[in-house]
Parts: structure tokens; sequence; C-alpha cells
């Protein structure tokens, strides 16, 4: 007997059952649990009281966030370089009102305030479909043990993140798979303290093209160049540039050999800036080396006023695990802001920049450029 039939039997008998003595609701009680197979007590309980109510469907529960509001998230996190939502999260008010400003961006007022009342966990949800898995590349460094005892180690506990001008320094190589012949490379830079990034594209990775792409950066920051600290690359540990550094009150070091934590901030850089953007191809010659500089041209401007940024506030081992804080993220530029070593000056040099940037113009031309050069590797 099916479920409906036995609950219409329940029915049917109950008020037969109810009404009867006691040696006719025993009849009944058997031909019952005949039918049904129940327990006796069960039985007697489902004659008593009658059948437990139907459950009633769950209804789903209403989406609150609509395939337009995750349009929406994917269409500003694009704009913002594909950043974790720890740093989106508190970013996201200002850029909706840059993307507004500019033009860039309409939404309802519904759509809007429900990605301001977004958690970090939601944007997650939202955006796994879009993300991508990344890859790796090779590591070109060559040691140069000219002048090694002339330069002092420094460890990624030894810097001040205080004061702003004491850059991290790394070579990028855009050689695909092979190390072989001559190819271009990136310079890659990073503020320890406020995070503030410079790239330069090098033709080739002799002394004198990084070191004229240092000076490119040292041009380009908004504060001035107090220190740098390289790895034991020959690129950088060579008498051109320590001379250099020590003729302009520089401060020289380098890292220990093999241990990439220190430095920790530019060779996270190193793939979250270039190796996201260029990729792993191999690029030759003045022309590929003129494009990606000129992608740099714009790439600096929308990472330091529009790529915000955590920085690691303090970190506590409990048994087996390490438990790690961090400030709100901020953009470089917000950070250059908030300095008390960084002049009123430079200071008011950057706010001049900052209304006049368009973030999604930005991204556009940054993307014609990668264009431009990957039509280089497929050539």
């Amino acid at each position: 007997m099916t479920r409906n039939g036995k609950r219409e039997l329940t029915e049917a008998i109950r008020l037969r059952y109810l009404q009867a003595g006691k040696a006719a609701k025993g009849r009944i009680l058997d031909e019952f649990i005949a039918a049904t197979r129940y327990h006796r007590k069960y039985a007697i309980r489902l004659l008593r009281h009658g059948p437990p109510p139907k459950p009633s469907r769950k209804r789903k529960p209403r989406r609150l966030y609509t395939p337009e509001v995750a349009r929406a998230l994917v269409q500003i996190w694009e704009i913002c370089g594909c950043i974790c939502s720890r740093r989106l999260h508190p970013f996201l008010p200002e850029m909706l009102e840059v993307l507004e400003r500019q033009g860039e961006l309409h939404l309802s007022p519904q759509v809007k305030a429900l990605l301001l009342r977004m958690s970090r966990a939601t944007m997650d949800r939202l955006l796994a479909p879009a993300r991508k898995k990344p890859r790796r590349g090779l590591s070109t460094t060559k040691p140069g043990t000219l002048l090694k005892q002339a330069i002092p180690v420094r460890t990624f506990a030894d810097w001040d993140e205080a004061q702003p001008g004491f850059l991290e320094l790394d070579l990028v190589a855009h050689c695909d798979d092979s190390t072989g012949g001559e190819y271009v490379h990136t310079l890659d830079t990073v503020d320890v303290a406020t995070g503030w990034s410079e790239c330069v594209a090098v033709p080739n990775r002799g002394q004198k093209a990084v070191f004229a792409a240092l000076q490119t950066v040292r041009q380009r920051l908004p504060f001035p160049l107090l220190g740098i600290d390289s790895d034991n690359d020959s690129a950088f540990i060579n008498d051109h540039l320590y001379r250099y550094c020590q003729r302009e009150h520089i401060t020289f070091t380098r890292a220990r050999a093999y241990k990439k934590n220190d430095q920790a901030h530019v060779e996270q850089k190193n793939w979250s800036i270039v190796r996201r953007l260029v990729g792993y191809d191999r690029y030759e010659g003045e022309q590929a080396t003129v494009l990606l500089n000129a992608l740099y041209e714009d790439l600096h401007l929308y990472i330091n006023f529009f790529q915000p940024s955590m920085k690691l506030i303090s970190k506590q081992r409990v048994d087996n695990k390490v438990h790690k804080k961090y400030d709100q993220a901020r953009t470089p530029y917000q950070r250059v802001l908030e300095s008390a070593q960084v002049s009123e000056a430079d200071k008011e040099r950057l706010r001049q920049i900052y209304p006049t940037l368009n973030p999604v113009t930005l991204h556009r031309r940054m993307e014609e450029h990668l264009n431009a050069i990957w039509n280089l590797t497929a050539r």
C-alpha cells in the first residue's frame, strides 16, 4: 500500500474507530494493522490523533544577487585587474565613484546598493567562474660575485616600512621555455613602504640597459629614491651601479642567495603585475621593447592609482598554524598621501593627476598595447 493509500485509509476508518466500543476498536485496529503493517502502538496513535500534516514544500530562497549584479561585479573586477576580493571589497565604493564620474558605468540604484552591501565571500562565489589558474616561468638570475662583499646583505626583517623611497628590484625574463639567445626583460621595482610599483622594459640584461631603466624609474617616483635592494644578479651587482649609488648617496643592499622571501614584495609583483599582464611568451628586439614600454607607461598609472593592496601588520604562530593580520586594502596613491615622510609638493602633484585619470581608458589602451605585443609573438 502506498503512503497516500495509508493516509486515505486512516482518514476513512478513524471516525468509526473513535465512536466504536472497546471490542469493536480491537477488531478495527487488527484490520488496520493487517492492511498497513504498522506497529500496534503507532496505529493506535494514528487512529486517535489522525495522520501528521503533509510536509509543506520548501520554497527555494529568492536569489538576491541577480545575474545583472554578477555581470556588473565581473566588469568592475576586470577593470581592477582581476584582484582578489580582500583587495577589491574596500576599494569598491571609490572605484564605483570613479567609473560613474568618468561616465564608464551606469548602474541602477538597486544594483549599486547590492554591490556596496556584498561581502567578500559572495564576491568570491560570483567571481569563481571567471578566474583562471596561473602558470610559472623560468629563473634567469646569473650570480654576480665581483662586488658581493662590498654590498651588505639585507633580509626581509630589516626593512623600515615607514619611510618611502626604498625599492626592491628584480628582472623578469620574457624568454618562454628557453633562455638561449638575447631577449627582452622587465625591470620590476616596488617601494616597500607604499607599494608604489614601476616597470621598465630593457632589450637585454646588460648593465647599461638595466642602469638606464633604473634612472627612468627614479624619474617616475613621486618621492626621492633613498635605497635599492636587489638579488645577487650580475645585472645589479656591478661596479657601474655600485659607484652610482655611492655618488648619489643611495643605500645599496642585496638579498641572501636562494632566499626569495628577502625580496617578497617584488617577487609578489612579478606575478601579480608582469606575468598576469604580459604572460610568458618570448619577446626579442627593439620593437618589442618599445611596445612593452608603451604598455608600462599606462600600467604605472593604472597600478598605482587604481590597484589596492594589503600590507602585513602582524604574524603570530599558534601550534602549527600561522595567523596573519593585514591592514585594509589601499592603493599606493592613497598610501603616499597618508605618509608623513612625503612632501606636500609631491602629494599635490599626485592630487592634480588623479582626477584626470580614467581606469577604463587606461585599461583599454593597455589591451591595445597587449594585442600589438601578442601579434609579435604570432609572427
